[in-house]
């Protein structure tokens, strides 16, 4: 028997046991409250000592790892915001397959119709916040390694799995500081030669290659303060500002179509000016939310707005570019993504499809540093963030399935 075989009729022998371990994790894990918002916004969450507050589902996740055996490593800016990667087989050749789920979770918000951080089971679901995005995930992954070390398939591996808990997904701070992944990337503790990321939802249908860039950009506008009724003598910012809308909402980007994420998007989300309406404003801004695609870059979109911005007459603008990140995409037929859809094809009875993201994942900061990484996962990304959040029991058992097999066909 091979071992892929050997691992198929385990969880065919021991589904039961297996489903009891992967939901008990997933009701232990809601019930921890690691809500993740901006420092303004901790007053309404008295609960939380920073935000995020990680370590209390790390706890959950070293104890499984000890309990089993698997060594692990832990890297923390801060002892409250863990990052804990568990590890199998052997890093002689190099080769490793990170599989990474993060620990935070948003905010409940309202219209649940259960306690959102008791998780309830009902028609094969499992309810509650962080179930489908990204606690459920962590669990059948964690199950998945205790599953491969009960196995001793860990003494086969001629790569190393690692399976990581990660803080910091959810929300950027104020401060720009990382705790999460780019916190491990920029000190050299990751560099895996794979990377899977769980946390697009689409059922496991579809297969993250290409991720779309951000550029947010604020524009203001400055004309002159007067009185509103003579408002001949100033020079009205937002009347300025929409000229500037008009020609802008149509921008006609300089790129070259991307064969996965196609065209790049603006949307003109914020606007801010005036104090009344019998003051002619003296200042107007806006705040803009440019998804690009690779080959274009953030200093390219403030040259080419800058462009716009002079064809205002008497205008008078001053761009800023608050925050950027890189779009990036990898060859849809390597051999990660040929792995996952044999082995999807195999025991889900269809092919993954290549497919790309507007948003972003873990898998581009690694994809940027040199790791062949994906999203690819379970959920359905139309219930994440939003009240009544579930996963479904079986994709769970079907993805902790997968991670073994991967495991094995990327590094046995």
């Amino acid at each position: 028997m091979s071992t892929k075989d050997t691992i198929k009729t385990y969880f065919a022998e021991h589904s039961k046991e297996i489903q009891s371990s992967i939901t008990k994790l997933v009701f232990e894990m809601v019930k921890e409250k690691t809500v993740n918002v901006l420092n303004e916004k901790l007053v309404e969450h008295p609960y939380l000592k920073v935000r995020g507050d990680e370590y209390l589902v790390g706890k959950i996740v070293k104890r499984e790892l000890d309990g089993t055996g698997i060594p692990y490593d832990e890297y923390a800016l801060i002892k409250e915001r863990p990052n804990i990667i568990g590890k199998l087989g052997s890093s002689v050749n190099g080769k490793s397959l990170f599989m990474a789920a993060h620990m935070d979770v948003v905010p409940a918000g309202d219209g649940w119709s259960t306690d959102p951080f008791e998780v309830v089971e009902k028609d094969g679901k499992l309810y509650g916040r962080g179930t489908s995005d990204n606690k459920g995930q962590l669990a059948s992954i964690l199950v998945a390694a205790q599953i491969m070390k009960k196995l001793g398939l860990d003494k086969e591996l001629k790569g190393e799995l690692q399976i990581a808990a990660l803080s910091d997904e959810e929300e950027t701070g104020e401060d720009g500081v990382e705790y999460g992944i780019d916190y491990l990337l920029e000190n050299n503790y990751v560099n895996p030669t794979y990377s899977v990321i769980p946390d697009i939802g689409g059922y496991m249908k579809g297969i993250d290659v290409a991720e779309k860039g951000r550029s947010q950009i604020k524009i203001i506008s400055t004309g002159r303060q007067a009185h509103g009724s003579t408002p001949e003598k100033g020079v009205n910012a937002i009347i300025m500002m929409s000229d500037l809308i008009s020609l802008i909402k149509n921008i006609q980007f300089e790129y070259k179509e991307h064969p996965i994420l196609g065209h790049p998007s603006i949307n003109i989300g914020v606007i801010q000016g005036g104090a009344a309406a019998n003051i002619v404003p003296g200042s107007c801004n806006i705040s803009i939310d440019i998804r690009t695609v690779p080959g274009m870059t953030s200093d390219g979109l403030i040259k080419q707005l800058q462009e716009y911005c002079d064809k205002v007459k008497d205008g008078k603008f001053k761009i800023e570019l608050v925050g950027s990140s890189e779009p990036h995409g990898i060859d849809p037929n390597n051999e990660l993504v040929k792995a996952i859809q044999k082995n999807g094809e195999e025991v889900l009875g269809f092919k993954p499809e290549p497919m790309g993201l507007g948003g972003g994942t873990f898998a581009k900061g690694l994809c940027l540093s040199g790791s062949l990484a994906v999203g690819w996962g379970i959920g359905n990304e139309d219930t994440f963030h939003v009240a009544d959040e579930y996963i479904e029991i079986q994709q769970l058992m079907d993805f902790a399935l997968l991670t073994c097999l991967l495991a094995i066909d990327l590094l046995g």
